[in-house]
């Protein structure tokens, strides 16, 4: 299905903007150096690419090389194409060059243009014995060592743009090569010679830079049917549905519209229909940062989907009803490994990512974004001592797929928020960043999707009308704590780096000590403040009503609850000063 649906987006691709995407046989490289032939094939100049990249050219497509050698026709580096040792093996460089020549000499033997003919002279005269001593090739220097591409220019014109030479290679690609194997393609259905070899995915977090294999056997323990090292035959799919899917998927990991990167895990999107317009829109939807303004803050794009996704209005941009992809990707050594693989109309997804923010909205300071994007969840349950936390995480695909589907969150997603919370607790330093805004608006995520816990008890913000003992216990803790920051604004170390975990947990055994400390505290209150003191005695007074024991222990639930209610009770108290301000 994975292979199928690549297949039907590069032809989409190709037949909407030809110019995107390579066709059969041929694929994007950069070339860092045009080598100068006269019409007699002699060597008259190496020219460096203006560009730092290199010139981008369409190629013909170039083999999947390991420790072997093996030639790629018109486009290679300096080993193969002038035969120049680099990497301190004089003989494996002979071997390339004779490779090559044997491979153009072969394609070049019956063309008539001048760049074959050119070509193939070059190959015929060229001693790569004496390369070095070249007078061009010193002119070049150390830069044709680096190992990039080279390609040919005659008479001002390069060779890839010789129509005779592109014929030629694109009738050698479409006929059967000698001892291709033809049986019934897996992904088109049609009987094709099969790739016993596929070409490397790029751009996915984490892989090998020079790419990594989506399939592959390269173990007796993964052949099957008797296919003992005949590699790709194991899972038959034709040349060209191989060419296709690897060209769609490299296109969609080179394009930043069209992929986002979450912990280990890149996710990749596109649609059927209206496939930029619907990925753009997922893209700024996922809080990704607007490529053609990215001056634009993202909370707008957000606010602006959200706004015409309640009123019905998507449909004008976007067609709500094309059928929408998800693909999650993550690292595995040499080869790719697929996280998810999901299918449905792009409104359904839409919206599911606009419930998906609904349940985090919560109360937080006027600086902060109002929306929270699915990197900055994950920052917020990683370890922030950890060396790389967002890259090692492997939540980020499960989350994601979470919220695309409209499932449940991951268990450790409502877990971890709760050990950050609890693992901040020792730093002094830290305290005002014990319960943040993130890890709150998880919480109550999660006590929503996961515990069933209705919106309008779980609010946006402090529920003053909730009676259950969790909330009304983190309400209680939060009042303790402005009392004794009242009683001793200098105060380093507060109740909440103290008691904040064990009073999530285990209240009944602190609870009581706290509220006694509250007591002298508001003695001390009520010596210059008589007013306040009264108005907190009235708050705990209030609270402690409600609940007619402090339970013993605290579920996981009831402690994200307990963080939740702490967390609002602090916001209301700022949200109130900030308003005393304003007014």
């Amino acid at each position: 299905m994975i292979l199928q649906s690549l297949v039907e987006y590069y032809e989409q691709l190709l037949e909407d903007d030809p110019d995107s995407v390579a066709p059969p046989g041929w694929c994007p490289r950069n070339i860092a150096f045009m080598l100068e032939l006269t019409s007699g094939g002699e060597l008259l100049n190496i020219l460096p690419a203006e560009e730092k990249r290199g010139w981008p050219r369409m190629v013909p497509e170039q083999a999947k090389r390991s420790s072997g050698v093996e030639a790629n026709l018109l486009c290679d580096n300096a080993s193969y194409l002038l035969g120049i040792d680099a990497k301190g093996k004089p003989e494996r460089s002979l071997q390339c060059f004779s490779a090559s020549k044997e491979k153009h000499l072969a394609f070049l033997r019956d063309l008539q243009s001048d760049a074959a003919l050119a070509v193939k002279a070059f190959f015929e005269s060229w001693q790569p014995e004496n390369a070095l001593d070249h007078a061009a090739v010193k002119e070049a220097g150390e830069g044709l060592l680096a190992g990039g591409n080279l390609a040919f220019r005659v008479n001002g014109r390069e060779v890839l743009d010789d129509a005779v030479i592109k014929n030629a290679w694109d009738r050698s690609y479409a006929s059967p090569s000698d001892g291709a194997v033809v049986m019934t393609c897996l992904v088109t259905g049609e009987k094709a010679p099969i790739a016993r070899l596929h070409p490397s995915i790029r751009g996915v977090v984490g892989a090998q830079s020079m790419g990594a294999s989506l399939v592959g056997f390269n173990s007796r323990a993964f052949e099957s049917y008797g296919r003992d090292e005949e590699q790709g035959l194991n899972a038959p799919v034709s040349e060209y549905a191989t060419f296709a899917y690897t060209t769609a998927l490299n296109y969609l990991l080179a394009d930043r519209k069209h992929h986002i990167r979450l912990g280990d895990t890149t996710v990749v999107y596109w649609a059927e229909k209206n496939d930029a317009a619907c990925s753009g829109m997922f893209s700024q939807a996922l809080g990704a940062p607007s490529i053609d303004d990215e001056e634009t803050n993202p909370d707008d794009l957000i606010d602006a989907i959200m706004e015409k996704l309640e009123k019905g209005l998507l449909s004008r941009e976007v067609d709500v009803d094309a059928t929408f992809y998800v693909l999650g990707l993550a690292p595995n050594a040499a080869r790719v490994s697929v996280r998810f693989f999901l299918r449905d109309t792009f409104g359904t997804m839409i919206g599911n990512v606009g419930n998906h923010y609904k349940r985090l909205d919560i109360v937080h300071a006027s600086y902060e974004r109002r929306y929270l994007s699915p990197y900055r969840l994950l920052a917020e349950t990683a370890n922030p001592n950890a060396r790389d936390p967002a890259a090692s995480s492997v939540l980020g695909g499960a989350l994601m797929r979470s919220i695309i589907e409209d499932l449940r969150y991951p268990e450790a997603f409502f877990s971890n928020a709760l050990l950050r919370v609890r693992a901040s607790q020792d730093n002094d330093e830290q305290r005002t960043r014990k319960v943040t805004r993130g890890r709150a608006a998880i919480l109550k995520a999660c006590l929503i999707k996961n515990y069933h816990q209705s919106e309008e008890v779980v609010t946006v913000s402090l529920n003053e009308d909730r009676d259950d003992a969790p909330y009304v216990l983190g309400r209680l803790f939060a009042i303790l704590e402005s009392i004794q920051e009242a009683a001793n604004p200098t105060i380093k170390r507060t109740i909440k780096a103290t008691y904040f975990d064990s009073a999530a947990s285990t209240p009944a055994s602190i609870f009581p000590l706290i509220i006694k400390l509250a007591g002298s505290h508001l003695q001390k209150i009520s010596q210059d403040r008589k007013g306040l003191a009264v108005h907190y005695e009235k708050q705990v007074g209030t609270l402690c009503d409600k609940m007619q024991a402090f339970p013993k222990r605290l579920s996981l639930e009831d402690q994200g609850s307990f963080v939740l209610g702490y967390y609002q009770q602090v916001q209301d108290r700022y949200t109130k000063k900030e308003d005393e301000q304003e007014a």
